[in-house]
Parts: C-alpha cells; sequence; structure tokens
C-alpha cells in the first residue's frame, strides 16, 4: 500500500466538521476538568484532539471521533472505543482516568 493508501478517509466537509464539533465538545468539557486540549486539523488527514495533564506533561493522548455503523464513537489513538460522542460527559471521565486527571 502507498501512504495515501494508508491515510485516513476524512470524507466530505460536513463530515469534517461534525468530526470537529464532536472534538469540540470534548475538549471543552476535557478543560473544564483541569486538561489542556487542543484541536488539530490537518490538511490531509482526519481532525484529533490532543490532551495533556499539565501536572504530568508526559501523559498525553490524541483522540479522534469516527462514525461507525452504530453512530459516532471517540477513539483513543491504539484504535479502541472511549464512549459514544454524544456522551461527552462519559468520554471525558475516561480520558481525564486514563490520564490521571482524576
Amino acid at each position: 500500500m502507498t501512504p495515501d493508501e494508508m491515510a485516513p478517509d476524512t470524507g466530505t466537509a460536513a463530515l469534517s466538521a461534525t468530526r470537529i464539533d464532536y472534538l469540540e465538545r470534548l475538549g471543552e468539557e476535557l478543560r473544564r476538568r483541569g486538561l489542556r486540549a487542543r484541536l488539530t486539523v490537518p490538511r490531509d488527514g482526519a481532525p484529533s484532539l490532543h490532551v495533556i495533564n499539565p501536572a504530568a506533561s508526559v501523559l498525553t493522548e490524541n483522540i479522534l471521533v469516527e462514525d461507525g455503523a452504530d453512530g459516532w464513537w471517540y477513539w483513543w489513538s491504539w484504535a479502541e472505543r472511549i464512549a459514544a460522542a454524544d456522551d461527552v460527559t462519559a468520554a471525558a471521565a475516561r480520558v481525564a482516568a486514563v490520564l490521571a486527571a482524576d
């Protein structure tokens, strides 16, 4: 496979806007919990949310959001689901727990 074939399919502009909206919502909730969150929107890839525990900067993660057959889900960078994207509170709680913010 070439690098272009391996790149994630970011879909249409509407899908990208939906991803950004979900990630921004999660970022807001994570900031309320004391984490730092920055939206990253690469030119040739899917948007992600870079999250850092400011008390321990080695604790960091990139969160993705993808649409599947059963709805939108937040995902860890290692391709494991976090929580349904409609449940921002549950997603933020899991991310905060993994990044030792709780």
